[in-house]
């Protein structure tokens, strides 16, 4: 069994995302969102973007971490903040020595979706859908496992395959 953390962070929300991966088949474990105070400084995000995902993987002990890439915005200051908070997030699997695979946004939405140019609600049905959960799931929550099953998908060969043959 492999327990992956798929992380799509932010300055102001980081969306986390943990399953497990035995053979082919994927198992939601949990998922969820670190909001973060815009009015607070950026190095304390930062920070609590660190310290939250170092606490993730001390409980959780994912065995890898996938993160989503920087996109170019049309703001080149958020894309900077963006990277940033990806920084956070990297060195606290690093500290944890956790090999960390990344992957653009297109990537993402082509393992999970089946197009690159799937919009956000398409990726949060899909992860729904592909994880058999009920309710609803947050959007930055939903990105995060879209990550790791995109991991999964590195891993073993394919969406479908890792997912036990679901698509």
């Amino acid at each position: 069994m492999v327990r992956l953390l798929g992380v799509d962070p932010g300055s102001r929300i980081t969306g986390f995302g943990l399953i497990d991966l035995e053979g082919h088949h994927s198992r939601y474990i949990t998922s969820g969102c670190i909001r973060l105070d815009p009015a607070r400084p950026l190095a304390e995000r930062l920070q609590m973007i660190f310290e939250s995902v170092a606490r993730l993987i001390r409980e959780h002990r994912p065995n890898e971490v996938a993160v989503e890439q920087v996109f170019m915005h049309r703001n080149p200051d958020s894309a900077l903040k963006l990277g940033q908070a990806r920084g956070a997030a990297i060195c606290a699997a690093g500290v944890a020595r956790l090999p960390v695979a990344e992957y653009t946004p297109r990537a993402i939405k082509q393992a999970v979706v089946g197009t690159g140019a799937a919009d956000k609600l398409q990726v949060q049905h899909m992860v729904r859908l592909l994880l058999r959960l009920e309710g609803e799931l947050q959007v930055d929550a939903a990105d995060a496992l879209a990550v790791a099953l995109t991991h999964a998908h590195t891993l073993h060969g394919g969406v479908a395959a890792a997912l036990g043959g679901r698509r």
